[in-house]
């Protein structure tokens, strides 16, 4: 079973991509628990929260493993936990750096800030996104993960992924 991961700042078209990447190598995806955890939340997220949300990420990861055929698409890791707890707060929980470590995917798909801005009441900050894409390529720069970064506009972004990953995978 190969895990791979579709990570980068807001509005990049993540969900988007893991649904029909899903749905194109005839597997399942694991949508991200954030926007449910956040859209229930009756008051501001707190850094525990993002705590929480990572665990609970995890855990339903855990469980659509047995689901997957091939391949096991994530629409989020502890990676978005890791930086957007950094970015927001200026502080990380020592769970969340540790399970970066452990909680290993066979590759990450970096979507790239070409994608137009869409609000939704739960996107912040979309005049980091530059900001944002340089820190996701920067952190798994430096833990030496595997990525590739991934570009277009729908229809074009999912052949692009799917290029990515046949040759990756190939290797």
């Amino acid at each position: 079973m190969k895990r791979i991961v579709i990570t980068g700042p807001e509005s990049t078209g993540k969900s988007w991509l893991a649904k029909n990447l899903a749905k194109h190598y005839q597997t399942i995806w694991v949508p991200e628990y954030a926007r449910d955890y956040i859209a229930h939340l009756n008051r501001p997220y707190q850094q525990h929260d993002i705590l929480t949300i990572a665990q609970q990420q995890l855990k339903n990861e855990e469980k659509m493993l047995t689901k997957a055929d091939r391949y096991l698409f994530a629409d989020t890791s502890v990676l978005v936990a890791k930086i957007w707890s950094d970015f927001v707060f200026g502080q990380c929980d020592p769970w969340i750096e540790q399970k970066i470590d452990e909680h290993r995917y066979d590759l990450y798909l970096l979507c790239y800030i070409d994608t137009p801005w869409e609000y939704d009441p739960q996107r912040e900050h979309p005049h980091a996104r530059g900001e944002l894409f340089q820190l996701y390529k920067q952190e798994l720069l430096s833990r030496n993960l595997p990525y590739k970064i991934i570009t277009g506009i729908h229809q074009n972004r999912l052949e692009n992924a799917i290029k990515a990953i046949d040759e990756y995978f190939r290797k």
